[in-house]
Order: structure tokens, then sequence, then C-alpha cells
């Protein structure tokens, strides 16, 4: 377990949050302890993919899916920021 996030790893959210939708604003949120982060719909569904099982490769093929345009590493950097705050860990094989 790391915060270093790189293609081969395998991301998940952190036992200390979880991935939430505001009904009244219309608007994704990650609520930790003490904190909530406003998520963008597709930062909500990077984290929606982040299961333990999916690599980073994996997640961005499958957002290349649903969206125009994804840039590996800006799904790479998303997640690197997270896991540097605890709110997403990573498991390397």
């Amino acid at each position: 377990m790391g915060t270093s996030v790189r293609s081969s790893s395998r991301p998940r959210l952190s036992y200390r949050v979880r991935l939430g939708f505001d009904r009244v604003r219309k608007q994704y949120m990650l609520l930790g302890p003490e904190s909530v982060t406003v998520l963008n719909t597709t930062g909500a569904a990077i984290l929606d993919l982040c299961d333990g099982r999916r690599t980073v490769d994996e997640i961005v093929t499958a957002l290349r899916g649903r969206y125009h345009q994804v840039a590996g590493d800006e799904v790479t950097h998303f997640l690197t920021r997270l896991a540097t705050k605890r709110c997403v860990e990573v498991d390397d094989d």
C-alpha cells in the first residue's frame, strides 16, 4: 500500500471515506471524517470504478467508453492527490 499511483496500481476508496450524492445540491461528494470534498461528475465516475480490482489502465479504458476524451495522466494525477490525502489506497502487483 502506498501513495504512488501507477498505471498498474489497483486503487480503492479508503475505509475512512465514502462516495455520496447530495440530491438537493445535485453534487457528488467524497465524505470523510470532518471533511467533505465536492466532486464533478468525472471525478465521481473515476472513484466509482476504484474497487481494488481494476487497474488504473482499466479504469481509464472504462472511462473512455463513457466520455469523449480521457487523459490517463490526469486520472493518475487525480488518484495520486487523493492517495496523498489518504482518501484512496492503492495496491501494486
